[in-house]
């Protein structure tokens, strides 16, 4: 069996997609405004995710974690 260039394969689009209908969808910078304000996301395991109710849960757990790393260890005294 003969392999396909790169050049034959790169232009090749499945007749049931409309390309036309895919490009038509899109939103022109519908992330933008977040990314400009230093939107930061993280994908949490499934088990992780459970634990917590919303963002502010998330968020007050990581200042808590901030927080304890702050704190002088026992052994240094």
């Amino acid at each position: 069996m003969k392999k396909k260039s790169r050049e034959e394969d790169a232009d090749e689009l499945r007749p049931e997609y409309d390309l036309g209908g895919l490009l038509s969808e899109g939103v022109l910078g519908k992330y933008a405004q977040d990314y400009r304000e230093g939107t930061n996301l993280a994908l949490l395991e499934p088990e992780i995710a459970q634990a917590f109710p919303d963002d502010d849960a998330v968020n007050e757990a990581l200042r808590l974690v901030l927080r304890l790393t702050k704190v002088p260890h026992a052994a240094a005294r």
